[in-house]
């Protein structure tokens, strides 16, 4: 087991059934200081989302000069992974750290602002948000639920996931009990997947009892630090499910308000000045835990057929379809607003970033 593995493992036994029935007072002021609860959709210490949500906790108390004290509470701990919109929303805690992946329940529109299959990547994502037109949309979706979101950080480039047999064709893909989130979702269980949701350390119980028999969750740090590569061998990419995944963070509506206009600045300022350092430590601790993987566990990296790629792309098109007609005319707002940055973004990608990366693959001496 690894050092990091143990690391987290040991944080992550922190959360106990007595939590459940605890209560929440509003904000606690003393001495002219806020103090904020955080409740997170993820296990302490989890490498990647675990370690973002705690910098991005400390990050907001000191660009705040302390006038905001943010206490962490991991998943479990005051609520559910999966509890947390609900807790913010109605006033329970002041203030989430999750995926909007995890809330397609409340509008297939709110899964558009984290991860779109064959969307966005991480730079685009934030472009869309910050230059698109992105942001104004994702605050009258989220304004409904009492809540003032910002993106606050980035996965990069999800993996296809784990699997314990190789994949040659869509046919070896039909009928698989396989753990995904968002609109990936609905794109795999269009060409016969057998989709469910789950956290982390369900999905490695769920492959360890067969309940499951393969699924993706993040990338090697984070996927490493939770085990599968101890069930499954053949670790498949590249995820097209999720291009990117933004972090983001959720405020309680009134809570925000009722700060001063110093003190807004200080947290927006928090969240937007995470994403790129913490999509950058996923890059770069993604690409050290995959060496080890193959090295230390005997990893199989293997990549995805290209005809089930387009297969899996024909299907992503179909869910895209379904969001431009969508009964909720914001839905489709927001989904007008995507294809138009996706369209204009890819055309300019061909000849840059595309461009480079394929120069730089090339044969020569360096």
């Amino acid at each position: 087991m690894t050092t990091t593995r143990r690391k987290f493992l040991a944080g992550a036994g922190v959360a106990g059934a007595a939590a459940a029935s605890a209560t929440f007072p509003m904000p606690a002021i003393a001495q002219g200081k806020m103090q904020w609860k955080m409740v997170t959709a993820w296990p302490k210490n989890l490498p990647g989302p675990g370690v973002a949500a705690q910098m991005l906790a400390d990050r907001i108390t000191t660009l705040s000069s302390g006038r905001i004290e943010v206490k962490l509470f991991a998943a479990g701990e005051l609520v559910p992974g999966r509890g947390v919109f609900d807790a913010v929303s109605e006033g329970t805690a002041e203030l989430y750290h999750a995926v909007p992946a995890y809330w397609g329940s409340k509008s297939k529109g709110i899964e558009l602002f984290g991860s779109q299959p064959f969307g966005l990547r991480a730079d685009e994502q934030f472009g869309w948000m910050a230059h698109g037109g992105g942001q104004a949309l994702y605050d009258e979706m989220y304004a409904r639920f009492n809540l003032k979101p910002f993106l606050c950080g980035n996965s990069g480039p999800q993996w296809q996931g784990w699997f314990r047999k190789e994949i040659n064709s869509v046919d070896d893909l039909k009928g698989l009990k396989f753990r995904t989130a968002g609109l990936a979702s609905d794109m795999y269980a269009r060409i016969g997947m057998a989709v469910q949701a789950m956290g982390g350390r369900d999905m490695f119980q769920a492959l360890q009892s067969g309940a499951l028999d393969a699924g993706e969750f993040i990338g090697p740090w984070s996927d490493s630090a939770l085990g599968f590569y101890q069930i499954a061998k053949y670790y498949y990419w590249p995820g097209v499910g999720e291009p990117s995944s933004a972090e983001e963070c959720g405020i309680n509506m009134k809570v925000y308000n009722d700060l001063p206009d110093d003190l807004k600045g200080a947290v927006g300022f928090a969240c937007e000045s995470l994403y790129n350092p913490v999509w950058t430590e996923y890059t770069t601790k993604h690409a050290l835990a995959l060496q080890q993987l193959v090295a230390e566990q005997g990893v199989q990296v293997r990549k995805l057929p290209d005809d089930v790629i387009v297969a899996l792309g024909n299907a992503a098109g179909e869910v895209m379809a379904e969001l431009r007609e969508d009964n909720d005319e914001l839905v489709k707002r927001i989904m007008e607003s995507f294809l138009a940055y996706r369209a204009s973004i890819s055309e300019y990608m061909t000849y840059a970033d595309n461009g480079q990366m394929n120069a730089r693959a090339l044969n020569y001496k360096y």
